[in-house]
């Protein structure tokens, strides 16, 4: 087992602080938009985190199919949804929040869950739990 596998072996990611230190370390600067995924066992462990999309300074896609395809390729029980924002503003677009809702309702019927869509900047981080039902 090598080192960075270890090390995913002990995230556990089943606190709302956790999660968001671990977003901001690895997102808030970057120069272009990225589109990650946390995938999560039932234990809410990392599976692992994969980079799905990179786009510009302004926007990149997401593509619910792409990201439960590969949720159920690496088994996972949940996701976090993640996102930056290089402007440094985390307020969400309406872009963001239709393909949030794009995907609860493609991974409800697969079974998945989502916790949240967390988009992250300089400034600051938002939940779009706060802006979209996750029920």
């Amino acid at each position: 087992m090598s080192s960075r596998d270890k090390m995913l072996d002990r995230i556990c990611l089943s606190k709302a602080d956790d999660v968001i230190e671990y977003l901001i370390v690895a997102m808030a600067r970057l120069p272009v938009e990225e589109v990650r995924v946390l995938f999560l066992d039932s234990k809410n462990r990392l599976i692992c985190d994969e980079v799905v999309s990179r786009g510009t300074i302004s926007e990149a896609p997401i593509y619910p199919r792409e990201i439960l395809k590969r949720a159920l390729a690496v088994d996972a029980s949940a996701l976090i949804l993640a996102h930056n924002h290089p402007s440094g503003d985390p307020d969400p677009s309406e872009g963001d929040i239709d393909a949030t809702r794009r995907l609860l309702k493609a991974a409800k019927e697969l079974g998945l869950t989502v916790h949240d869509h967390i988009i992250v900047g300089s400034e600051g981080w938002i939940s779009l739990r706060d802006w979209v039902s996750f029920q």
